[in-house]
């Protein structure tokens, strides 16, 4: 990535002012007439709102409105105007009186949309007194399904995203070969990718090294890495709140026979899965690209968890890519592909990508080599 500390402004400006109409448009088919948004991923989307206190009334063909407390109601207004979302923003200093204006601002509605999803029973239970007379409708992926699909600006902090955490690879990197513990290196990781321009890491840094690879989710220790050691670097950066999401595995000096083979098998699996993306295939066929080829080299009970997951404000968002997943890829899906074996006293192994799903297949955003992981051995004194 060129001019990095990344620079913001360059990036393709994000689309949002059109996003709650084409949410609103859906709410006929939802069963509903009107979505009360809770969940702040979603009002982040659809409004460009950052706070953590937030909720977003959509009321068709009303002004939607977004009622927040008084911490938060500046930045609303100065956020929603810099998004060029046509929304009133409604100040509740108190739940009583957000409460009071949610009940105000939905008068006349028959249906009231709450999202299942993110919506406690105990929540659930207090709208119903909230909203008296009022038929309240679960919701599933009213809003997620138009978030799976990534517009230009989202594309470009993905990808910029991607691009810090293959920079702070690279610097780093020797690191492995110095003796390092996994907690270490992976403080070394998040802290160059601040340097970077990242706002943080996209979530905990695995680093597992030696019998601790064997974990698909081990958290780093002071265990230091050593010859022989099969070292999982599972990380991604923070880019204006969009993720990224990158597994390498090296070995560190000379490793086993069958270290070597399970490298070359999950990498040849990676690389299979990855050629599967495109448009119009099941989120299932990408799994079972990857899983056939891992399995037919008898490897397929040490393969423990899915191929990939969606990658945008969460980490982990639609579309997921496992045995059991449903749904189909198409254009603008950014996702990764991510196999892995694990052995019990040999290790592991699990290589991922960032992948654009486009009209031509899927693109990589996430450019570090998966073709020498080698790294010399520390030195001994």
């Amino acid at each position: 990535m060129t001019g990095l500390p990344l620079d913001l402004e360059a990036l393709a400006p994000l689309e949002i002012a059109g996003r709650i109409g084409r949410v609103a448009a859906g709410l006929d088919a939802a069963g509903c007439d009107a979505l009360l948004v809770t969940d702040l991923t979603n009002v982040r989307w659809l409004t460009g709102f950052t706070g953590s206190a937030g909720r977003l009334l959509i009321r068709p063909p009303g002004t939607p409105v977004l009622v927040t407390d008084g911490r938060y109601t500046g930045q609303a207004r100065r956020q929603l105007a810099e998004a060029g979302v046509e929304a009133d923003v409604v100040e509740g200093r108190t739940r009583e009186a957000q409460r009071d204006a949610l009940v105000q601002l939905a008068s006349g509605r028959v249906r009231i949309g709450l999202e299942a999803g993110a919506v406690t029973w105990g929540a659930q239970r207090d709208y119903a007194e909230v909203f008296p007379g009022v038929e309240l409708v679960a919701t599933t992926g009213v809003v997620e399904t138009h978030r799976a699909l990534k517009d230009a600006g989202e594309v470009a902090r993905i990808e910029a995203a991607c691009d810090v955490a293959d920079a702070a690879l690279a610097e780093v990197l020797h690191l492995l070969s110095e003796g390092t513990s996994e907690a270490a290196f992976a403080l070394a990781l998040e802290v160059a990718m601040r340097h970077l321009g990242a706002e943080g890491a996209s979530f905990t840094t695995i680093v597992a090294a030696g019998p601790h690879a064997a974990d698909p989710h081990h958290r780093p220790t002071h265990r230091p890495i050593a010859g022989g050691d099969l070292v999982i670097c599972d990380f991604g950066a923070l880019v204006d709140g969009y993720h990224s999401d990158m597994t390498r595995t090296f070995t560190i000096g000379p490793v086993s026979a069958e270290q070597e083979a399970m490298l070359e098998l999950v990498t040849a699996a990676q690389r299979t899965g990855a050629a599967a993306v495109e448009p119009g295939v099941a989120t299932t066929a990408v799994d079972a690209a990857c899983r056939d080829v891992i399995t037919d080299a008898g490897f397929g009970e040490e393969f423990v968890h899915g191929t990939g997951h969606g990658v945008g404000l969460l980490i982990h968002e639609d579309p997921f890519l496992g045995l059991t997943s449903t749904g189909t890829l198409a254009e603008g899906h950014v996702l990764t592909v991510e196999p892995g074996v694990y052995r019990a006293g040999v290790g592991g192994v699990r290589v991922e990508d960032t992948l654009l799903v486009t009209s031509a297949g899927g693109r990589v955003l996430t450019k570090t080599s998966k073709d020498h992981p080698c790294l010399p051995s520390p030195r001994t004194t």
